[in-house]
């Protein structure tokens, strides 16, 4: 009997043993493709005058790193034809520009060159609110322990509006991302919120109100839905495509959005 138990307990071992090895499945890897990340946002209370483009390609599931494209002619016009050009800082694929000057409702147009061929966007700087008062309740969610936070703007009831809201903590690795319009609460107050079971006092929070256009508020929702809701950073089961078109061959189009709008960002501490 006791020989028995040594038996069935030296099995157990060695199965929990092979548990443990590491299983590579054979994938097929796409071609590689461009993914440029435009994302001008006008940070009320700055001039916005320095602005990034960065580009990179896609790459296989097991690789460690991103690639880097280098040696790019990266530029955004104006409707005034004003040219700004937005230099690469050597090898990292950041594309830099000093002296950008945004405006609201101004209309720009990205211009990538690389690898002999050229993408364009258009898109139109929209306005942010500002954030005016931030709200925490202590005793939310479904057991009455968790902390919510919430931050308060006003709609403008002149126009139609399209926001996007982004939340950080120090206890999560990424943004939490929500878009959404004004369709009911027109010239209303509306809000941000963010809940989290972990979310504890002392806990440093930024967040984030971003005037967006129509077009972006749908390919977010695109890809926060195609995510499950884990954040645009999560993995999608399909290329969503953005507004970005290649000009040499369409079909050949790059990941990514060109957006340009207003944003108003605060710090906060929970209590």
């Amino acid at each position: 009997m006791k020989n028995l138990k040594y038996i069935t307990f030296l099995f157990l071992v060695v199965f929990a043993t092979s548990c443990e090895d590491v299983v590579t499945a054979d994938l097929n890897t796409a071609p590689p493709k461009l993914v440029i990340d435009a994302s001008i946002d006008w940070e009320k209370g700055t001039d916005g005058s320095i602005q990034k483009v960065k580009l990179t390609t896609t790459a296989g599931f097991y690789e460690t790193h991103v690639p880097v494209v280098s040696n790019a002619t990266v530029q955004v016009t104006n409707s005034a034809n004003t040219v700004f050009e937005f230099i690469e800082t050597p090898g990292t694929g950041v594309y830099v520009c000093n002296n950008f000057v945004p405006a609201i409702g101004e209309t720009y147009e990205l211009t990538v060159v690389t690898g002999g061929q050229t993408y364009k966007a258009k898109e139109t700087m929209m306005a942010a609110p500002e954030i005016e008062s931030v709200e925490q309740k202590d005793d939310s969610g479904f057991g009455g322990d968790e902390i919510q936070i919430k931050f308060f703007f006003n709609d403008n009831a002149a126009q139609a509006n399209y926001y996007m809201t982004a939340f950080e903590t120090n206890i999560t690795v990424y943004p939490f991302y929500e878009v959404f319009d004004d369709e009911f609460t027109n010239g209303n107050q509306n809000f941000g919120m963010y809940i989290n079971e972990d979310l504890a006092s002392g806990n440093l929070m930024k967040f984030a109100l971003y005037g967006i256009s129509e077009k972006y508020m749908n390919y977010m929702n695109i890809i926060l839905e195609s995510s499950g809701g884990g954040g645009p950073w999560s993995s999608t089961p399909t290329n969503v495509r953005g507004n970005i078109i290649n000009q040499t061959y369409r079909d050949n189009f790059a990941l990514g959005y060109f957006r340009v709008c207003e944003v108003d960002k605060m710090n906060y501490t929970v209590r």
